[in-house]
């Protein structure tokens, strides 16, 4: 039997199968934080995530074999190197207090605040009640872990007898809720208000850094 004549032009190869082509974790991971902070936790679904990436949900699960493991990877990947930044930067600290907190909290807004990272954030406020295992999740890995940061750094500079105060739970609250404020308004109301967008909150968490930082100084 002869072959078919193709003028002189070679066949086509013939489509491969089989499993599909494999992509990046992190680029599933960015995509998942796009549309988490878009649309909220519920509302996400796996084939969201895997169109975005242009994948298929197969290849997806290949990763991730649910919604929370694949949050999780979000919430890791984004936040864990900046909070063991930040305890390294205390570790290694040897001047004053008042200017390890200055380099936490500016470093904090720069890093997590002014980016999509702080859509997490307003995130977990609006659905924690409805999803108590990723609640519990952020607050173990991310916001006790953050806390506990803070407090180091409080307590160093009132071992050195800069600040007046240890880092109890209730002055690391007290630090911390001008920034995560303006998280909220930032993701909340840019969209409306201009006072309320990145560049113009830059100038504002500057004076909170610098007001928390007063309070807690002896010398005021």
């Amino acid at each position: 039997m002869h072959a078919p004549d193709t003028g002189g032009n070679p066949m086509p190869a013939p489509a491969r199968r089989g499993r599909p082509a494999l992509v990046s974790q992190d680029v599933l991971v960015d995509h998942a934080l796009d549309l988490f902070v878009e649309k909220g936790y519920a509302a996400t679904r796996l084939e969201d995530v895997a169109l975005a990436a242009g994948v298929s949900k197969g290849t997806l699960y290949l990763y991730f074999d649910s919604k929370q493991a694949l949050f999780a990877a979000v919430m890791r990947q984004g936040f864990v190197p900046a909070l063991a930044d930040g305890e390294a930067r205390v570790a290694q600290h040897r001047g004053h207090g008042a200017d390890l907190m200055r380099e936490l909290l500016s470093g904090w807004w720069r890093t997590i605040g002014t980016t999509r990272l702080g859509g997490l954030h307003k995130l977990m406020l609006a659905e924690a009640r409805n999803f108590p295992d990723i609640a519990a999740l952020y607050h173990r890995e991310v916001m006790a872990r953050g806390c506990r940061l803070i407090a180091r750094a409080i307590d160093y500079g009132h071992a050195r007898g800069e600040f007046r105060v240890a880092g109890d739970a209730r002055t690391v609250h007290a630090v911390m809720a001008p920034l995560l404020m303006r998280v909220l308004m930032t993701h909340s109301f840019a969209c409306v208000s201009q006072s309320c967008r990145t560049e113009d909150g830059d100038a504002d968490i500057a004076f909170s850094i610098e007001f928390v930082i007063r309070a807690l100084e002896k010398n005021v």
